[in-house]
């Protein structure tokens, strides 16, 4: 058993994302950790040309007995079965610790084992209270108020004495030892199955956040997100308006994460991309001569200033 890998969840859909992921992985991956890939039975041929000494590509099979048929607080169940995935992951008996990634994730720069572990068999633990997208009036129009309502009862359900609201999106090293005990000590004694923990609050990571503050199982060792998210197209914008690129991401995070809810119809997903270039996708034909006329007013009134 690896004390430390990597687990993707993926399916056809995101083949392609998970092409350029594996490509990155092996750019960057400066201490051979190993990754496992999860897919569907029935996709194992768009992903089976990854597969090799690094990559383990696997079929989703034994899952199955864990998995939902029906949607699940309006969301289908492809996607509460990939959550469940990433919660049963460490009954193959693989790792003792697992980073899940997205498939959409891009690695920036090298990474290895002490990028994940606080100690040689502690992982770190990603715990924010997401302050930036609380004041950030889309996220927080669209997203914030049910979000934090469903934090709150998966704290409440668990019992953490802590007031703060921690937890993460994703992009969480998972501990077998927590993800054991969550089972044994908390899904058990309720008749309780991952899927009905999802039923309770689909939020996987918020479970195992909050189960490791209540248990203290391991040591706490919390640091900020390890992988940037886009979590829609007004992030992207700013951050293409501010001329921020790959190079100054790798300064903070080890990848990047445009979500695919916008980004599936974006061409490039380069952020090296010149401005022009990267906010084209965004400007209608109106838009960009608007734009083009505001720029010259612009130019003209501090020229004859």
């Amino acid at each position: 058993m690896a004390t430390l890998a990597l687990m993707l969840r993926s399916y056809a859909p995101d083949a392609g994302y998970a092409d350029r992921l594996v490509e990155s992985f092996r750019r960057f991956n400066s201490d051979d950790l190993h990754l496992f890939c999860v897919v569907p039975t029935t996709d194992i041929p768009l992903f089976q040309h990854l597969g090799g000494a690094d990559v383990t590509v696997m079929d989703d099979e034994q899952f199955a007995p864990f998995f939902v048929d029906e949607d699940v607080h309006g969301l289908r169940p492809g996607y509460i079965n990939q959550e469940i995935v990433k919660m049963a992951f460490w009954e193959t008996g693989l790792a003792d610790n697992y980073f899940c990634v997205d498939s959409e994730a891009v690695f920036l720069r090298p990474f290895g084992f002490t990028d994940f572990m606080a100690t040689d068999s502690v992982p770190y633990t990603v715990l924010v209270e997401d302050h930036e997208l609380a004041v950030e009036p889309r996220y927080y129009r669209e997203h914030w108020t049910t979000r934090q309502e469903s934090i709150r009862r998966i704290h409440d359900e668990v019992g953490v004495e802590d007031r703060l609201l921690r937890t993460c999106h994703g992009h969480q090293v998972m501990s077998s030892t927590v993800l054991r005990s969550f089972r044994d000590d908390f899904l058990t004694p309720r008749s309780w199955t991952y899927a009905d923990a999802l039923r309770f609050e689909p939020l996987e990571f918020t479970w195992y956040n909050m189960w490791l503050q209540k248990s203290r199982l391991i040591p706490i060792h919390p640091r900020e997100p390890l992988v940037k998210v886009f979590h829609h197209e007004g992030q992207h914008m700013e951050a293409i308006l501010q001329g921020l690129n790959s190079e100054d991401l790798a300064r903070g995070y080890v990848a990047v994460v445009l979500n695919s809810n916008f980004a599936r119809t974006l061409p490039s997903h380069d952020l090296s991309e010149d401005k022009p270039q990267a906010l084209a996708p965004y400007l209608s034909y109106g838009e960009t001569l608007r734009l083009v006329a505001a720029k010259l007013r612009s130019s003209w009134s501090r020229l004859t200033g």
